[in-house]
């Protein structure tokens, strides 16, 4: 397996954390985790001579933060947009606020790192949106989502477009919409419910298909779902 520069952003828990810890297992890989968490990311990391954290926050200066990381780390050959924003409220109780920091954090801040990480990716790469089965057209749907998944499903169609725009270059992107898995966010969505897959056996996945999937595909929304949730 060749050297890869990753990014993980949203690394402090869950699968982030996963997907950290499982590329960091190869000493061949320079890993860099990005959460609002720097405490908990260095606590979680410190056994790991590969992985750099840094403290970024989706929701403000995402573009000016995320391009001073990108420049002082040089090239970057995976892009992992993990973070998300959960709102579970009925509609009527959905506020403003509710709705711009999840689609900052869920569409914008995504967009915006991509922004930045495209200038360090000339040579070719891969980035990997991370959405949800809620954001997959045509799939069953959850009372009290409708922020948190329509952002999601914003996120796929970034995917399409970008991949377009960018056919003629050596960055792919695609997405993958997760079903459950056992995580924090998850009890926070359903409290109470036991997912069939784990945040690390999810990050496995993810993992192996951020470092071959573009190989053969490029703007593609693929469902990675058991259950839903």
């Amino acid at each position: 397996m060749s050297k890869k520069t990753i990014v993980v952003v949203g690394a402090s828990r869950g699968i982030g954390k996963a997907l950290v810890e499982f590329f960091a297992a190869s000493a061949d890989h320079q890993v860099i985790a990005l959460s609002r968490d720097l405490e908990k990311m260095e606590d979680n990391f410190q056994g790991y001579s590969n992985v750099v954290s840094f403290p970024f926050d989706l929701l403000h200066n995402v573009q000016s933060e995320a391009k001073t990381i990108f420049e002082g780390i040089g090239s970057i050959d995976i892009l992992i947009n993990n973070a998300g924003k959960l709102v579970n409220k009925p509609f009527p109780e959905i506020t403003h606020r509710d709705l711009t920091d999840c689609y900052q954090v869920n569409v914008i801040g995504v967009m915006e790192t991509v922004q930045a990480a495209v200038p360090q990716m000339l040579g070719g790469g891969h980035i990997v949106n991370i959405s949800s089965m809620g954001g997959f057209q045509g799939s069953m749907k959850f009372a009290g989502l409708s922020a948190y998944s329509t952002s999601k499903a914003a996120l796929c169609s970034f995917t399409e477009l970008f991949a377009e725009e960018y056919k003629e270059s050596k960055i792919k992107m695609n997405c993958l919409c997760l079903g459950a898995a056992q995580t924090e966010m998850l009890e926070e969505a359903f409290p109470g419910y036991q997912a069939p897959v784990s945040a690390e056996k999810m990050a496995e996945f993810i993992a192996n298909f951020a470092l071959t999937g573009d190989q053969w595909i490029n703007g593609k929304i693929i469902p990675v779902s058991l259950s839903t949730p």
